[in-house]
């Protein structure tokens, strides 16, 4: 039968034992001392896990915010983008007019296209800056 042989070197003891043998040789103050700072790290720990916990949770608050948020963003667009497709239609076909128009007809209908387009571009300069303020910049 072999008796049993001490650790050749303190790695082979586990940490818990060697913070436990090393507790039992110190003075009760000291050992009053290192308990309170041993509970304080473990309340750092918890605190630590909890924030951990608390961002992931306002990360996951934000996300489904801006999903509701892009949906509310494009669910308006969706009408002003109609409008302003359907205005580009309405220029292209006045630009057709305009190349068949012989004489001064042409001015009229260039004045025409001129206000269409200028409709259309500041519809199209207020959705960018709804857009813009929607995202904060």
């Amino acid at each position: 039968m072999g008796r049993a042989r001490a650790p050749r070197s303190i790695a082979a003891v586990p940490r818990q034992n060697r913070a436990k043998r090393a507790l039992a040789k110190m003075p009760p103050e000291v050992k009053d001392a290192y308990e309170q700072l041993h509970s304080g790290v473990k309340g750092l720990g918890k605190s630590i896990a909890e924030i951990q916990r608390d961002l992931r949770k306002a990360e996951r608050k934000i996300a489904a915010d801006a999903r509701a948020r892009i949906t509310e963003l494009r669910r308006d667009a969706r009408p002003q983008l109609a409008a302003l497709q359907s205005r580009r239609s309405e220029v292209t076909r006045t630009l057709k007019r305009l190349a068949a128009a012989a004489g001064g007809s042409w001015r009229d209908v260039k004045q025409s296209a001129d206000a269409a387009l200028a409709e259309a571009r500041s519809t199209a300069a207020s959705v960018i800056e709804r857009f813009r303020n929607a995202l904060g910049g």
